[in-house]
């Protein structure tokens, strides 16, 4: 017994030891891209140049112990250089100007209006992660845990889900990868955003229709959704198939985060009645690849349900169901989610699958295009049965007790607090 106990306390010793070696790395919280060709950015005029040499970010570079200990993930994806497009606000979708600064716990974010009023997110891809680190992982020293476990996240993945999308007949926000220099129309923000790489995309809410919908009047978040349908009652329905084909969309890809405020709705006007149909925005966890001695036991069903790696098999559904789930699609038959996996299944073929990766800079895509394809085939096959696991949980855990997320100050009804169709 002794014996034992002495090699428990010998491998728990080792294990810290190997912990704060591996975290040790570096005590940076944040930076930015770095430019591969140009060394003093200060006296490059970037207008004389169409494109530029960059890697998202070197920070995540990591030895054979780190790997070990907190996960491959997409650590030379971040740090492999790429060619990407410059662009200058003034020419830019004709012409755009800052409105304001976004929010967001780890993405650095503008929005845009264009002269036809369009309105544009610039989405920083380099993340903060500083609002995220806990004051006791600040007291251990173990911020590196959190900062790191950013490189769970695929810098190209937004765009690979945007073709996805595509393929599947689902609305997106058309991201697009721009290096951004420093410029005079980034005004007030120019110190803090010049000089870094985004993905331009589409605004969640609009007066303007951007979509490939015909008879859009609005695009909408779902707060404003909620206060609509407060208003109209049963004369405003959403798409139920469709959110249910993008969710099962979402399960496909591994995009674990999917919270309320995530999501815009295009209202389409049909005589009497409005439609919504559901577009889903920020991408920044598809394709989430957590791996690693640590992340394995801090993503374990029991200590952290809600952040699921992207594996070949979905192993814990209940951590993949929000709230914002129960609250469109309680009660609904489930003979439309069957409906839907099998249409999925359908349209995302092997070779729909392969092609979607030509948005990817061929270095990335021989980097990661074989896993993720592989990843995505295999839950590809086993759909219809994630989608009755789905349906079954949100069976299960019913209609809401409380506000969904972002709603919390609304004057809402008791009925749709609870669900969107307890209104009717």
């Amino acid at each position: 017994m002794k014996k034992i106990l002495a090699a428990v306390a010998i491998l728990f010793i080792l294990f810290i030891a190997f912990l704060y070696w591996s975290v040790s790395s570096t005590d940076e919280a944040f930076r930015t891209c770095e430019i591969k060709e140009f060394k003093d950015l200060a006296s490059i005029n970037f207008k004389a140049h169409d494109s530029v040499l960059v890697a998202p970010n070197t920070l995540y570079e990591g030895d054979l112990l780190k790997e070990f200990m907190q996960g491959e993930n997409y650590r030379k994806s971040w740090s492999t250089a790429i060619r990407v497009p410059i662009a200058f606000l003034d020419t830019l979708k004709g012409g755009l100007i800052v409105i304001r600064e976004g929010g967001g716990k780890q993405t650095h974010s503008l929005k845009l209006k264009s002269e036809n009023d369009i309105i544009y997110t610039l989405r920083s891809v380099t993340k903060d992660p500083e609002k995220l680190i806990p004051d006791a992982a600040k007291n251990l020293g173990l911020e590196n845990i959190i900062v790191d476990g950013i490189s769970a996240q695929h810098p190209y993945g937004a765009i690979l889900a945007a073709k996805l999308s595509e393929i599947a007949g689902l609305q997106h926000t058309n991201p697009v990868m721009y290096f951004i220099p420093k410029q005079e129309r980034l005004g007030e923000y120019n110190k803090k955003y010049g000089n870094r790489l985004y993905l331009l995309e589409f605004e969640t809410e609009s007066e303007k229709n951007w979509t490939s919908s015909e008879n859009v009047t609005e695009i909408i978040e779902t707060d404003d959704l909620q206060k609509l349908k407060q208003k109209h009652g049963n004369k405003l329905n959403i798409d139920k198939s469709l959110l249910i084909k993008t969710r099962l969309f979402d399960l496909l890809i591994g995009d674990w985060d999917r919270h309320a405020e995530q999501w815009g709705w295009a209202l389409l006007q049909n005589k009497d009645s409005i439609i919504a149909s559901p577009i889903a925005g920020d991408r920044d966890n598809a394709f989430f690849n957590l791996s690693g001695v640590i992340p394995s036991i801090l993503t374990n069903e029991n200590i952290e349900p809600l952040v699921r790696p992207f594996e070949k098999e979905i192993d814990h559904m209940p951590g993949l169901v929000y709230p914002f789930d129960r609250y469109f699609l309680v009660d609904t038959p489930k003979e439309v989610y069957v409906q839907q996996a099998n249409e999925l299944q359908k349209i995302l073929t092997d070779s729909a699958i392969e092609n979607a990766f030509s948005v990817w800079p061929a270095e990335i895509s021989k980097l990661d295009q074989s896993e993720i394809t592989e990843k995505i085939k295999s839950r590809r096959n086993r759909l219809i049965e994630y989608a009755q696991s789905f349906h079954e949980v949100i069976q299960e855990q019913g209609k809401l007790s409380e506000p969904l997320k972002g709603s919390e100050d609304l004057k809402l009804s008791d009925a749709l607090i609870s669900c969107f169709e307890c209104e009717n």
